[in-house]
């Protein structure tokens, strides 16, 4: 199901992501949207890549993006896209980044794609269809507790202004977990937990086009997907918990200040 669609987004995320590498490490104009938020020509390009491709195939679709906002007219087709996930890596030259696409119909996701890059790593799914890297299936993780688990999260942009919260939950999941990374794509730390890398990842204050592909890509290998408090995962959520089913109530519990 979605074939057109699958094969249409997943060619402009191949070409975006081809985009990109080939931008990485050149000199870049960057601005700034907040204090540590940022957003470069690349960034820029590769939306307007992906939007011109997806356009000409669903002309009657709706179109939200990181960078521009929202393009089309009203419609129950809805495309969250995020056409460079790890800005920050990518203005310092490190290579982990991502493009994220995904297709939402009467508000539920059917399909996600996540692509990074450097990595040549396709990350695909589609609702009931099951999770696949490269085109092979993926399941998350067996580890059933959060002693042995290796996690991820991510800092909100407005962190030097209001860090409690976020200091106090990284502080709980130190204590527990066996270790923790940060690695600055919020699309891929879910692919990862989908992957089997990661058994949990947490983060606050997203946005639609950050967790929208990365969140079915987790439910479709196996895991689940909630918010803080446990309550069913929407990309329109400001929080996410994204585990290998095993350890989430651990998880959730760690994180409730």
């Amino acid at each position: 199901m979605w074939e057109k669609e699958r094969t249409v987004a997943g060619q402009a995320a191949l070409e975006a992501g081809a985009l990109l590498k080939n931008m990485l490490g050149g000199a870049h104009r960057i601005s700034w949207k907040g204090e540590i938020d940022l957003v470069t020509e690349a960034d820029l390009q590769s939306e307007r890549l992906i939007l011109e491709s997806l356009g000409r195939h669903f002309p009657e679709d709706t179109f939200v993006t990181e960078e521009t906002g929202r393009h089309g007219a009203p419609s129950n087709r809805v495309w969250l896209i995020d056409p460079l996930d790890g800005t920050v890596n990518f203005a310092h030259e490190l290579p982990f980044f991502a493009v994220s696409i995904a297709l939402q119909v009467e508000a539920e996701t059917v399909f996600g794609m996540v692509y990074n890059p450097c990595t040549q790593e396709f990350f695909e799914a589609a609702k009931g269809s099951g999770a696949f890297l490269n085109e092979k299936p993926m399941s998350v993780s067996k580890t059933p507790n959060l002693v042995n688990s290796l996690l991820a999260t991510g800092f909100p942009y407005t962190v030097h202004q209001d860090p409690g919260d976020v200091m106090q939950r990284l502080h709980s999941m130190i204590l527990r977990g066996q270790g923790i990374r940060r690695m600055g794509s919020a699309a891929m730390d879910l692919c990862y937990v989908a992957a089997g890398r990661f058994a949990g990842y947490w983060e606050q204050d997203l946005k639609p086009w950050d967790t929208a592909a990365g969140a079915l890509l987790v439910e479709e290998a196996g895991g689940r997907v909630t918010d803080f408090e446990g309550n069913p995962f929407t990309p329109y959520l400001k929080s996410v918990v994204a585990s290998n089913s095993l350890i989430h109530e651990d998880m959730l519990a760690a994180l409730r200040l």
